[in-house]
Protein backbone atom coordinates (compact mmCIF):
# COMPACT_ATOMS: atom_id res chain seq x y z
CA UNK A 1 0.00 0.00 0.00
CA UNK A 2 1.61 3.58 -0.51
CA UNK A 3 2.45 5.59 2.19
CA UNK A 4 0.23 8.25 3.29
CA UNK A 5 1.55 12.18 3.34
CA UNK A 6 2.19 14.22 6.04
CA UNK A 7 -0.57 16.65 4.85
CA UNK A 8 -3.17 13.29 4.11
CA UNK A 9 -2.38 12.29 7.95
CA UNK A 10 -3.39 15.77 9.40
CA UNK A 11 -6.70 15.99 7.40
CA UNK A 12 -7.47 12.23 8.71
CA UNK A 13 -6.56 13.25 12.43
CA UNK A 14 -8.77 16.30 12.36
CA UNK A 15 -11.94 16.14 14.38
CA UNK A 16 -9.65 12.90 16.89
CA UNK A 17 -10.38 14.31 20.31
CA UNK A 18 -9.61 10.48 22.53
CA UNK A 19 -6.51 11.38 23.79
CA UNK A 20 -4.16 7.91 23.85
CA UNK A 21 -2.64 6.77 27.32
CA UNK A 22 0.42 7.99 28.10
CA UNK A 23 1.82 5.08 28.95
CA UNK A 24 1.13 3.56 25.50
CA UNK A 25 2.58 6.26 23.56
CA UNK A 26 5.87 5.99 25.33
CA UNK A 27 5.44 1.99 24.40
CA UNK A 28 4.77 3.05 21.41
CA UNK A 29 7.70 5.64 20.79
CA UNK A 30 10.26 3.36 22.42
CA UNK A 31 9.54 0.60 20.13
CA UNK A 32 10.23 3.07 17.09
CA UNK A 33 13.54 3.84 18.19
CA UNK A 34 14.47 0.46 18.29
CA UNK A 35 17.03 -0.24 15.53
CA UNK A 36 14.50 -2.86 14.33
CA UNK A 37 11.08 -2.11 15.24
CA UNK A 38 8.51 -4.84 15.59
CA UNK A 39 5.48 -3.99 13.65
CA UNK A 40 3.30 -6.84 15.90
CA UNK A 41 4.69 -5.35 18.47
CA UNK A 42 3.20 -1.84 17.48
CA UNK A 43 0.07 -3.27 16.59
CA UNK A 44 -0.28 -5.16 19.77
CA UNK A 45 -0.03 -1.58 21.66
CA UNK A 46 -2.27 0.00 19.59
CA UNK A 47 -4.97 -2.27 19.99
CA UNK A 48 -4.94 -1.43 23.49
CA UNK A 49 -5.99 2.01 23.22
CA UNK A 50 -9.51 3.69 21.96
CA UNK A 51 -8.18 6.10 20.32
CA UNK A 52 -5.65 4.99 18.53
CA UNK A 53 -7.22 1.75 17.70
CA UNK A 54 -10.16 3.98 15.95
CA UNK A 55 -8.06 6.51 14.00
CA UNK A 56 -6.04 3.35 12.63
CA UNK A 57 -9.01 2.13 11.79
CA UNK A 58 -10.19 4.80 10.31
CA UNK A 59 -7.14 5.56 7.73
CA UNK A 60 -7.45 1.94 6.69
CA UNK A 61 -11.14 1.95 5.69
CA UNK A 62 -11.15 5.47 4.31
CA UNK A 63 -11.47 5.97 0.44
CA UNK A 64 -7.87 6.86 0.11
CA UNK A 65 -7.20 2.88 0.18
CA UNK A 66 -10.64 1.83 -1.70
CA UNK A 67 -10.95 -1.17 0.56
CA UNK A 68 -14.14 -3.02 -0.69
CA UNK A 69 -14.63 -4.78 2.48
CA UNK A 70 -14.62 -3.01 5.86
CA UNK A 71 -11.25 -3.62 8.43
CA UNK A 72 -11.90 -4.16 11.99
CA UNK A 73 -8.90 -6.29 13.13
CA UNK A 74 -5.99 -3.32 13.87
CA UNK A 75 -3.58 -6.55 13.42
CA UNK A 76 -4.21 -6.34 10.01
CA UNK A 77 -4.81 -2.40 9.57
CA UNK A 78 -1.31 -2.13 10.91
CA UNK A 79 -0.23 -4.39 8.39
CA UNK A 80 -1.55 -3.02 5.48
CA UNK A 81 -1.07 0.44 6.54
CA UNK A 82 2.75 -0.60 6.79
CA UNK A 83 5.58 1.03 9.52
CA UNK A 84 5.90 4.37 8.39
CA UNK A 85 2.18 5.36 8.16
CA UNK A 86 1.21 4.11 11.41
CA UNK A 87 4.31 5.88 13.06
CA UNK A 88 3.16 8.95 11.45
CA UNK A 89 -0.27 8.84 12.74
CA UNK A 90 1.18 7.92 15.83
CA UNK A 91 3.01 10.81 16.30
CA UNK A 92 0.27 13.02 14.71
CA UNK A 93 -2.00 11.87 17.53
CA UNK A 94 0.85 12.49 20.07
CA UNK A 95 1.06 16.12 19.03
CA UNK A 96 -2.11 16.53 19.49
CA UNK A 97 -2.55 15.01 23.22
CA UNK A 98 -1.84 17.16 26.01
CA UNK A 99 -3.71 16.15 28.98
CA UNK A 100 -3.69 17.21 32.99
CA UNK A 101 -3.25 14.70 35.89
CA UNK A 102 -6.58 15.38 36.43
CA UNK A 103 -7.67 14.46 32.92
CA UNK A 104 -5.60 11.22 33.10
CA UNK A 105 -7.11 10.03 36.27
CA UNK A 106 -10.72 10.55 34.69
CA UNK A 107 -10.03 8.68 32.30
CA UNK A 108 -8.13 5.71 33.63
CA UNK A 109 -11.74 4.37 34.54
CA UNK A 110 -12.36 4.60 31.07
CA UNK A 111 -9.33 2.92 29.04
CA UNK A 112 -9.36 0.32 31.64
CA UNK A 113 -13.19 -0.76 30.93
CA UNK A 114 -12.67 -0.80 27.31
CA UNK A 115 -9.60 -2.60 27.47
CA UNK A 116 -11.08 -5.46 29.98
CA UNK A 117 -14.92 -5.28 27.82
CA UNK A 118 -12.88 -5.55 24.37
CA UNK A 119 -10.76 -8.94 25.79
CA UNK A 120 -13.45 -10.40 27.50
CA UNK A 121 -16.08 -9.87 24.20
CA UNK A 122 -13.54 -11.71 22.22
CA UNK A 123 -13.36 -14.48 24.29
CA UNK A 124 -17.06 -14.80 24.68
CA UNK A 125 -17.18 -14.54 20.44
CA UNK A 126 -14.87 -17.43 20.62
CA UNK A 127 -16.42 -19.42 23.13
CA UNK A 128 -20.23 -19.33 21.10
CA UNK A 129 -18.55 -19.96 17.90
CA UNK A 130 -19.17 -16.95 16.25
CA UNK A 131 -16.91 -16.22 13.47
CA UNK A 132 -16.09 -12.88 13.95
CA UNK A 133 -13.96 -12.11 17.29
CA UNK A 134 -12.28 -9.11 16.07
CA UNK A 135 -15.64 -7.83 15.58
CA UNK A 136 -16.54 -8.77 19.04
CA UNK A 137 -13.35 -6.97 20.28
CA UNK A 138 -13.98 -3.86 18.23
CA UNK A 139 -17.28 -3.59 19.75
CA UNK A 140 -15.89 -3.88 23.10
CA UNK A 141 -12.94 -1.40 22.55
CA UNK A 142 -15.27 0.88 21.25
CA UNK A 143 -18.71 0.67 22.54
CA UNK A 144 -18.40 3.46 25.00
CA UNK A 145 -16.57 6.07 23.00
CA UNK A 146 -19.25 8.89 23.65
CA UNK A 147 -17.90 8.83 27.25
CA UNK A 148 -14.58 10.81 27.20
CA UNK A 149 -15.87 13.17 24.10
CA UNK A 150 -18.93 14.05 26.86
CA UNK A 151 -16.40 14.28 29.89
CA UNK A 152 -14.11 16.86 27.55
CA UNK A 153 -17.67 18.54 26.66
CA UNK A 154 -19.17 18.62 30.34
CA UNK A 155 -17.22 19.20 33.56
CA UNK A 156 -19.93 17.14 35.22
CA UNK A 157 -20.13 14.41 33.05
CA UNK A 158 -18.87 11.44 35.10
CA UNK A 159 -21.30 12.57 38.12
CA UNK A 160 -24.18 12.73 35.64
CA UNK A 161 -22.91 8.39 33.95
CA UNK A 162 -23.22 7.42 37.92
CA UNK A 163 -26.79 8.89 38.29
CA UNK A 164 -27.51 7.35 34.84
CA UNK A 165 -26.38 3.48 36.51
CA UNK A 166 -28.00 3.97 39.67
CA UNK A 167 -31.20 1.95 38.57
CA UNK A 168 -33.63 4.28 38.85
CA UNK A 169 -34.34 4.48 35.12
CA UNK A 170 -35.64 2.72 32.43
CA UNK A 171 -32.99 2.71 30.58
CA UNK A 172 -29.26 4.09 31.73
CA UNK A 173 -29.34 6.56 28.43
CA UNK A 174 -32.35 8.11 29.80
CA UNK A 175 -30.87 10.16 32.73
CA UNK A 176 -27.90 11.44 30.15
CA UNK A 177 -30.71 12.57 27.73
CA UNK A 178 -32.80 14.44 30.45
CA UNK A 179 -29.90 16.32 31.38
CA UNK A 180 -27.50 17.19 28.20
CA UNK A 181 -30.04 16.75 25.67
CA UNK A 182 -27.57 13.47 24.05
CA UNK A 183 -26.14 10.95 25.42
CA UNK A 184 -22.97 8.32 25.13
CA UNK A 185 -24.56 5.78 22.88
CA UNK A 186 -25.25 8.52 20.31
CA UNK A 187 -22.17 10.48 20.24
CA UNK A 188 -20.29 7.15 20.25
CA UNK A 189 -22.39 6.21 17.25
CA UNK A 190 -21.37 9.18 15.33
CA UNK A 191 -17.55 9.14 16.01
CA UNK A 192 -17.72 5.35 14.92
CA UNK A 193 -19.67 6.22 11.74
CA UNK A 194 -16.69 8.98 11.30
CA UNK A 195 -14.37 6.33 11.88
CA UNK A 196 -15.32 4.02 8.64
CA UNK A 197 -16.74 1.32 11.28
CA UNK A 198 -18.76 -1.58 9.99
CA UNK A 199 -22.45 -0.58 9.64
CA UNK A 200 -23.25 -3.16 11.72
CA UNK A 201 -21.10 -2.18 14.95
CA UNK A 202 -22.19 1.69 15.02
CA UNK A 203 -25.82 0.67 15.22
CA UNK A 204 -25.04 -1.71 18.32
CA UNK A 205 -23.12 1.32 19.74
CA UNK A 206 -25.93 3.37 19.37
CA UNK A 207 -28.64 1.05 20.56
CA UNK A 208 -26.30 -0.60 23.36
CA UNK A 209 -28.33 0.63 26.35
CA UNK A 210 -31.82 -0.07 24.41
CA UNK A 211 -31.30 -3.78 23.87
CA UNK A 212 -34.58 -5.03 25.90
CA UNK A 213 -36.04 -4.10 22.18
CA UNK A 214 -34.03 -7.05 21.23
CA UNK A 215 -36.26 -9.48 22.69
CA UNK A 216 -39.31 -7.83 22.66
CA UNK A 217 -40.31 -10.51 19.91
CA UNK A 218 -38.42 -13.33 19.51
CA UNK A 219 -34.92 -12.77 19.33
CA UNK A 220 -34.15 -12.92 15.79
CA UNK A 221 -30.59 -14.79 15.33
CA UNK A 222 -28.60 -12.65 13.63
CA UNK A 223 -25.04 -10.41 13.82
CA UNK A 224 -26.16 -7.41 15.81
CA UNK A 225 -28.02 -9.53 18.26
CA UNK A 226 -25.68 -12.08 19.06
CA UNK A 227 -22.90 -9.13 18.92
CA UNK A 228 -25.10 -7.09 21.72
CA UNK A 229 -25.43 -10.15 23.79
CA UNK A 230 -21.58 -10.41 23.64
CA UNK A 231 -20.96 -7.18 24.66
CA UNK A 232 -23.37 -7.15 27.47
CA UNK A 233 -22.29 -10.12 28.79
CA UNK A 234 -18.71 -8.72 28.88
CA UNK A 235 -19.73 -5.59 30.44
CA UNK A 236 -21.11 -7.52 33.52
CA UNK A 237 -18.54 -9.99 33.38
CA UNK A 238 -16.03 -6.74 33.60
CA UNK A 239 -18.05 -4.95 35.97
CA UNK A 240 -18.59 -1.54 33.99
CA UNK A 241 -21.78 -1.23 36.06
CA UNK A 242 -18.90 -0.29 38.98
CA UNK A 243 -15.90 1.00 37.17
CA UNK A 244 -17.73 3.31 35.17
CA UNK A 245 -21.27 3.16 36.74
CA UNK A 246 -19.67 3.35 40.30
CA UNK A 247 -22.89 1.33 41.93
CA UNK A 248 -22.67 -1.80 43.86
CA UNK A 249 -25.31 -3.35 41.67
CA UNK A 250 -25.72 -3.73 37.97
CA UNK A 251 -29.51 -2.93 37.30
CA UNK A 252 -29.38 -3.51 33.35
CA UNK A 253 -27.78 -6.97 34.09
CA UNK A 254 -30.60 -7.36 36.33
CA UNK A 255 -33.54 -6.25 33.98
CA UNK A 256 -31.89 -8.18 30.54
CA UNK A 257 -29.42 -10.27 31.85
CA UNK A 258 -31.38 -14.21 31.84
CA UNK A 259 -32.32 -13.69 27.90
CA UNK A 260 -28.61 -12.59 27.79
CA UNK A 261 -27.46 -16.34 28.95
CA UNK A 262 -30.58 -17.66 26.95
CA UNK A 263 -29.71 -16.36 23.46
CA UNK A 264 -26.33 -17.30 23.95
CA UNK A 265 -26.77 -20.87 24.95
CA UNK A 266 -25.52 -20.29 28.53
CA UNK A 267 -26.69 -20.44 32.40
CA UNK A 268 -26.34 -19.32 35.64
CA UNK A 269 -23.18 -21.73 36.10
CA UNK A 270 -21.85 -21.11 33.11
CA UNK A 271 -21.54 -17.26 34.00
CA UNK A 272 -20.12 -17.60 37.59
CA UNK A 273 -17.49 -19.60 35.47
CA UNK A 274 -16.73 -16.94 32.88
CA UNK A 275 -16.47 -14.74 36.09
CA UNK A 276 -14.06 -17.22 38.16
CA UNK A 277 -11.98 -17.81 34.69
CA UNK A 278 -11.88 -13.73 34.13
CA UNK A 279 -10.89 -13.11 37.68
CA UNK A 280 -7.69 -15.09 37.63
CA UNK A 281 -6.67 -13.05 34.25
CA UNK A 282 -7.02 -9.70 36.51
CA UNK A 283 -10.69 -8.87 35.06
CA UNK A 284 -13.16 -8.62 37.87
CA UNK A 285 -15.15 -5.70 39.43
CA UNK A 286 -13.95 -6.40 42.49
CA UNK A 287 -10.01 -4.91 41.53
CA UNK A 288 -12.54 -1.14 41.36
CA UNK A 289 -13.02 0.34 44.77
CA UNK A 290 -16.16 2.53 44.83
CA UNK A 291 -15.08 5.85 45.80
Amino acid sequence: MSELSEEQINKILQGISIPPQPQIMVDLQMEQVMPDPDINRIAELIKQDVGLAGTVLKVVNSQFYGLSNEITSIQQAVGLLGMNSVVNIVNGISIKSSMTDDTIKSLTRFWDSAMDVAMTSATIAKQVGYSYPDNAYALGLFHNVGVPLLMNRYPNYLEVLEESYSGGYNRIIDFENQQLNTNHAVIGYFTAKSWNLPKVLCEIIADHHNCKRLFSKQAIENDQTTLTCILKMAEHICGTYKVLGRQDEDFEWQDIGQMVLEYLGFNDYDLESFKETFAELGISPNNYGLS
